[in-house]
C-alpha cells in the first residue's frame, strides 16, 4: 500500500475502482482542486484576471491536475500564463518569464521538484508582490500566501484502515485506491500583510490554520 499523486495517470495501477496486482493505497491527488483554488486567489484579489501557473510536465503524475487547470480557468473568466519546470536548470528561466508577463497572481502546481525548490518560489512570489496558492501547508509556512490540500492527517488514519484490512487477509487489489474526501485551508496573514492584502472575513473563518 502507498501514497501517492496519480497511480492511473501514471500506470502504475489499472484504476482507482479496481487497482490490480498488489498495490492499493490513499490518492492525494484531486484534479478539481485546480478550480477551487483558483477561486480561493479570486477572493483573495477582486478582479482577478492574469494568474502565472508553475508546473513539472516531466511528471505523468501531474497530467489530470493540469488538464483540469485551464479549464477551470477558462470557466472562472482566468487567463493562464503557465510556465514548465522539469528540472532546477530550467526554475531561473521560468521565473523570468513568469515576470515578464506581469501575472496578478502565482498558482504553484504539487510537486517534488516545485517542493525542493519552495523558498526560491515563495521569495519571487513576494519581490514581485504576488499573492500565492500552494498545495501543501510547508510552503505556507515558508511564507507562502495560502495553501488548499488534502488533509493529511486523514489520510494517515485511512492508511492505518487500510494496513489493519490487510493484515486481516484483504488483498490489495480488491482495496480501492481512496480519493480524499478532508481538505484544508491555510493562510499567512503576515504575508499577506506584506503584499498589503485584506483575507476576506469569510476565508478567516473558513481556514483550517492561519499564520499569524
Amino acid at each position: 500500500m502507498r501514497s501517492w499523486t496519480g497511480g492511473v495517470g501514471a500506470g502504475v495501477v489499472a484504476s482507482l475502482a479496481r487497482p490490480g496486482g498488489n498495490l492499493t493505497g490513499l490518492s492525494t491527488l484531486v484534479p478539481e482542486l485546480s478550480g477551487k483554488r483558483l477561486e480561493l486567489l479570486q477572493e483573495v484579489v477582486p478582479g482577478l484576471t492574469r494568474v502565472a501557473v508553475l508546473w513539472n510536465a516531466a511528471n505523468p503524475a501531474n497530467a489530470s491536475v493540469w488538464q483540469e487547470t485551464p479549464a477551470a480557468a477558462h470557466a472562472l473568466g482566468l487567463q493562464l500564463h503557465a510556465q514548465d519546470v522539469r528540472g532546477p536548470q530550467d526554475l531561473g528561466g521560468a521565473l523570468a518569464l513568469t515576470a515578464q508577463v506581469r501575472p496578478e497572481a502565482l498558482l504553484v502546481l504539487g510537486d517534488s521538484l516545485l517542493y525542493m525548490h519552495e523558498q526560491p518560489l515563495v521569495e519571487f512570489a513576494t519581490q514581485h508582490h504576488l499573492p500565492s496558492m500552494f498545495s501543501r501547508r510547508e510552503s505556507v509556512m515558508a511564507g507562502g500566501l495560502m495553501s488548499s490540500a488534502s488533509s493529511l492527517p486523514a489520510r494517515y488514519r485511512r492508511a492505518a484502515d487500510y494496513v489493519d484490512k490487510i493484515l486481516k487477509g484483504t488483498k490489495p487489489a480488491d482495496l480501492p485506491v481512496e480519493q480524499p474526501t478532508q481538505f484544508e485551508l491555510v493562510l499567512n496573514l503576515k504575508t499577506a500583510q506584506t503584499l498589503g492584502i485584506t483575507i476576506p472575513p469569510s476565508l478567516l473563518v473558513w481556514a483550517d490554520e492561519v499564520i499569524q
